[in-house]
């Protein structure tokens, strides 16, 4: 298959590897970054480091059937590794070439390109094609962070973005697991969990989103409900806070009483069939001596 186009004017080093120049032109063994070659599509590989995870069955379809018809019409770019070549953009359009039964693909070889470059462009390619999901995206500058040792300031200079963008694209990654499988299905917008960060209880989070999903909350609407539960100061279910506000005062009163009592924060958890949690803060060793101290005294 490789070879089966010298008349292009092949070098037999580019046969050797795969390779045949798409253009005519003078035979070399060097691998020029600007040129165009065919490449066995079995000889590619994707990167394990491309940002985007998920790819929808439905388009990419589609993109095979446009293949079908019309040809790979933008190369990919590829890097050589031993002996396949590594994907670093255009991994969409080598899996629908694959759906379409295409045997070759045109590729740009760059192998002059060192692997934070390399993640770098993958990225900005899936960003200008806004196919990455929040948490891809928020993913990949964790990556960026932790592999690179690069701040928020330096990812956003790399991606075109505000360092705040890229903050808050960050904290995502701080929801409940079950939160950012909601965020990642599409249940639930960026806005809507970045409203719900507001809440730590991981549990408080979870059913709050899913009360969110269940009314069809805007995001809006979310900030006040997210603000309503921390302004009750008990953290509990959503429900019972839209619901029945007067229990959520009554709760707010008995956590305050106990504040004046004990001389820290105190936060009632009311939970489902009249079960609950309190949950009495401490800051120091001695504090907690003291908190301790006082219960005893009260029995």
């Amino acid at each position: 298959m490789a070879e089966k186009k010298k008349s292009r004017g092949m070098g037999g080093g580019l046969g050797k590897l795969g390779l045949e120049p798409l253009t005519t032109g003078s035979s070399t063994e060097t691998l020029s970054s600007d040129q165009v070659y065919f490449v066995d599509i079995n000889k590619i590989t994707p990167n394990e480091d491309q940002p985007r995870r998920s790819f929808n069955d439905e388009a990419l379809n589609e993109l095979a059937e446009s293949i079908k018809q019309m040809g790979v019409i933008q190369p990919i770019t590829v890097k050589k590794v031993d002996d396949y070549y590594m994907i670093i953009a255009g991994e969409r359009r080598w899996r629908a070439s694959r759906k379409a039964g295409i045997t070759e693909i045109p590729v740009i070889v760059k192998n002059d390109i060192s692997d934070i470059e390399a993640l770098e462009i993958a990225l900005i390619e899936n960003i200008q094609r806004e196919d990455l999901t929040p948490l891809e995206e928020a993913q990949t500058y964790k990556k960026f962070s932790d592999e690179f040792n690069l701040n928020q300031e330096a990812i956003a200079a790399k991606v075109g973005k505000s360092r705040a963008a890229v903050a808050n694209s960050m904290r995502l990654l701080n929801l409940d697991k079950r939160v950012q499988t909601f965020l990642d299905e599409g249940r639930l917008s960026s806005g809507h969990c970045r409203a719900l960060l507001a809440i730590t209880d991981n549990d408080i989070q979870f059913e709050t989103a899913e009360h969110i999903i269940d009314e069809g909350l805007s995001v809006r609407q979310t900030e006040e409900l997210v603000k309503k539960i921390n302004e009750a100061s008990i953290q509990q279910a959503p429900t019972s806070v839209m619901k029945n506000p007067k229990e959520a005062r009554i709760y707010l009163d008995l956590a305050k009483d106990l504040k004046s009592i004990l001389g820290t924060k105190v936060n009632i958890k009311n939970l489902k069939n009249n079960t609950g949690k309190i949950v009495i803060e401490y800051y120091s060793d001695d504090e907690l001596d003291r908190i301790v101290g006082m219960i005893r005294k009260i029995q």
